[in-house]
């Protein structure tokens, strides 16, 4: 007797290649982001701070 979970369907592959694609993206997206806003907060720590302008005496 042939095992019905085992046959090939093509609606099931179809929607399994669609789903992955769309989670590698979400991920690929997702990773991105966190990587910019990692890079922007060790930019913050690691930057000299700003230099504050001396007031101007008045003549």
């Amino acid at each position: 007797m042939a095992k019905p979970w085992l046959k090939k369907n093509p609606i099931m592959s179809l929607w399994l290649s669609t789903a992955n694609r769309v989670a590698g993206t979400l991920r690929g997206q997702a990773t991105a982001q966190a990587r910019r806003q990692v890079n922007a907060a060790a930019a913050r720590l690691l930057a000299p701070p700003a230099l504050k302008a001396k007031p101007r005496r008045k003549r």
